[in-house]
């Protein structure tokens, strides 16, 4: 076929591994006492993060303090590994390595409005409770706004074609992506709380 794709936009999920319920028991209790304990962050997120909780302006070093947020770090490494691999990132004489890690909870309704990753390479979210009717996360195409006079795409259009794309959200799942890929996660339809933990990994 004459078609070429060229600058493909690349997301990588897959299941963190068999020890994912294990340590999603262990998390859960962290993340929930976290918020329980964190008074500056339920602050924050009264402000910012409107009916939900997270720790991103106040204890965004979880891999650091806690010994469970480190073992899943370290499972982490191998999956971020493997998508560099996919990317054909040279990383010769540098060293990539989770910088930020911080916890997501949100209730029914809550949104996580569109945004990226300033002065980071991945980054990526791991899924601890994810309920019935949880939102999905949703990346957008980089290159919307240059589409100028484009038409728009079928309603069956490829997912390669489309403008927006969402991946379900499930317990135990991984999900890597370039840093300065915008994302967003829709209005939480579940009546029970959605909880995940955010990270980014850098080179400098």
């Amino acid at each position: 076929m004459p078609v070429q794709t060229l600058f493909p936009t690349q997301v990588y999920a897959a299941p963190f591994g068999p020890q994912a319920a294990t340590l999603n028991r262990a998390l859960l209790r962290e993340c929930l006492q976290l918020r329980h304990d964190d008074r500056a962050g339920r602050a924050w997120s009264a402000r910012n993060y409107p009916g939900g909780y997270t720790s991103y302006n106040s204890r965004c070093h979880m891999q650091q303090v806690s010994p469970t947020f480190a073992a899943l770090a370290r499972g982490l490494d191998g999956h971020v590994r493997r998508f560099v691999r996919a990317l054909d990132f040279d990383l010769r004489g540098r060293r990539l390595a989770m910088t930020d890690c911080w916890v997501n909870i949100m209730r029914a309704r809550v949104v996580h409005s569109l945004h990226l990753h300033p002065l980071a390479t991945i980054s990526g979210t791991y899924y601890v409770s994810t309920p019935a009717g949880s939102a999905a996360l949703k990346f957008e195409d980089p290159r919307l706004d240059r589409y100028m006079a484009a038409p728009p795409r079928k309603p069956g259009a490829r997912r390669s074609n489309r403008a927006w794309v969402t991946l379900a959200a499930r317990a135990g799942r991984v999900v890597l992506f370039e840093s300065w890929l915008r994302h967003e996660v829709p209005p939480n339809q579940s009546s029970a709380e959605r909880v995940s933990i955010s990270f980014n990994y850098s080179w400098f």
